[in-house]
């Protein structure tokens, strides 16, 4: 958001520049001449290094940036021309302090409602694509409400009425000693403080709205569990006894909430982890495009089908998407594998047979230097998995899972993994999901690194399934 922050500014001083100064030219002077020669051209650079560092330090102030909306549209479009008026007043503060009586003040004035213009635009851009993404169930936040109160309700009632808030309120959990709501529906509690940690874990919790008055002792356990489970932690004003002195208020919605606990959430390892999946399978998807052409052909000329398999598999935080893959067996296969469970050659709950009679001949090919995974790179590309990550289960594998098993849920499933390139023969159900947890609790940009090289290894050599 920063970035394109900074190019809005660029367009908008590209704007301002001919307008302000077009009147002023020599006759046959251009206009990059005119700036070019000016003897003001250091300074000039200097003031829009400083107008951009002062915009952007501006907007994080006023909240502008950020995974999470939240605010209405109005709202943030007031705080966005806000920011940009105070930049401005900051601007010319600087050109006034340093007496510089050279600069253009139509030029200044363009630029500040330009770049007005276009942080708006860029603001609405931005709640546009998120709002987009809120629908299809990615990057929102999985809320549980402590206390079920009439406020636990109306921050309830909040979140599901306001989508922009990138919130699903799963429910309700109680607290000891506190009157329950009777309006609250049963089947919306999910239970007590003590069971809080089973639930964060079967619920993939991000946050928890502290919505009754909670006496001091449960509110240290509730940040307790909220640091080892990695959730944040908001509360209503006045609910908390001590923890919340002096706290600058946020705002959910139309209600104020103070900020008890914060997670570490990496932000700057996940940007460069998602810039690279967005780069890399958008340009290897081109690259490779003849010879996805070619894939496509051989299968449709090997065996009667439909080229693609979509399965439906269960991605981060349990959520649900079509994993795409070249197909590799019959038509039908599915309706075959209860018939072949008595030769599953792996242990647990995973199925996978070495010579499975409904891979196709084509299919094996595909299938030793790993070429049927190929259009998964256009999951990567959406957004539902990333180029390295556990592999996505299918919903009949997760149903099977046990509490702990649930943690290799908590990223987003991946093309290749460590499972894949060091364990990928071992049978074993308990080794697949140790490898997978390993690599959720030591993820790194250089981790992923290293498996991506091992990975590119296995391809070369065949050795894949």
């Amino acid at each position: 958001m920063m970035v394109v922050d900074v190019i809005s500014l660029l367009a908008a001083l590209i704007i301002a520049l001919p307008l302000a100064l077009d009147r002023w030219l020599w006759p046959g002077e251009t206009l990059a001449h005119a700036l070019l020669s000016s003897p003001t051209l250091y300074w000039q650079i200097g003031y829009m290094v400083w107008f951009s560092i002062v915009l952007l330090l501006v907007a994080h102030h006023y909240g502008l940036y950020g995974r999470t909306l939240t605010c209405s549209a109005w709202n943030e479009q007031r705080r966005a021309v806000q920011c940009c008026l105070t930049s401005g007043l900051l601007l010319c503060g600087a050109i006034f302090v340093t007496h510089n009586v050279s600069i253009s003040r139509a030029a200044i004035t363009y630029l500040i409602c330009f770049t007005t213009i276009f942080f708006c635009l860029s603001r609405a851009g931005w709640r546009y694509l998120a709002s987009r993404r809120y629908e299809r169930g990615l990057d929102t936040r999985n809320v549980i409400v402590v206390g079920a109160s009439s406020m636990g309700l109306a921050f309830w009632k909040e979140i599901q009425l306001h989508r922009y808030l990138g919130r699903v309120c799963l429910g309700f959990v109680e607290i000891p000693g506190n009157h329950k709501l009777t309006q609250i529906p049963r089947d919306h509690i999910l239970g007590s403080v003590d069971q809080l940690s089973a639930l964060a874990r079967q619920h993939f919790v991000d946050e928890i709205i502290i919505a009754d008055h909670c006496p001091a002792s449960i509110t240290f356990r509730l940040v307790e569990i909220a640091r080892e489970c990695k959730m944040e932690v908001l509360a209503g004003p006045g609910l908390c006894d001590g923890l919340a002195h002096e706290r600058r208020p946020e705002y959910l919605g139309g209600f104020p909430v103070i900020s008890i606990h914060r997670r570490d959430e990496r932000l700057l390892a996940s940007l460069i982890k998602r810039a690279v999946d967005v780069l890399f399978s958008g340009l290897i998807l081109i690259i490779l495009l003849p010879l996805l052409a070619a894939i496509a052909l051989c299968i449709s000329l090997d065996s009667p089908g439909p080229i693609f398999y979509a399965s439906e598999r269960i991605g981060k935080k349990g959520r649900v998407f079509r994993c795409f893959k070249f197909r590799t067996m019959v038509t039908g296969a599915d309706q075959l594998k209860a018939a072949l469970a008595a030769q599953n050659e792996r242990k647990g709950i995973l199925f996978k047979i070495k010579n499975d009679p409904r891979v196709t001949p084509v299919g094996r090919i595909l299938r030793k230097y790993s070429l049927d995974e190929l259009p998964q790179l256009l999951n990567v590309f959406r957004g539902e998995m990333s180029l390295v990550g556990p592999r996505p289960p299918l919903a009949s594998e997760v149903r099977e899972y046990e509490l702990e098993h649930l943690r290799r849920l908590e990223v987003l499933p991946g093309l290749t993994g460590l499972w894949q390139v060091s364990a990928r023969q071992d049978p074993s159900f308990e080794k697949y999901v140790e490898l997978d947890i390993a690599y959720v609790e030591n993820w790194s940009i250089w981790l992923d690194m290293k498996i991506l090289m091992q990975t590119a290894e296995v391809v070369v050599r065949g050795t894949g399934s």
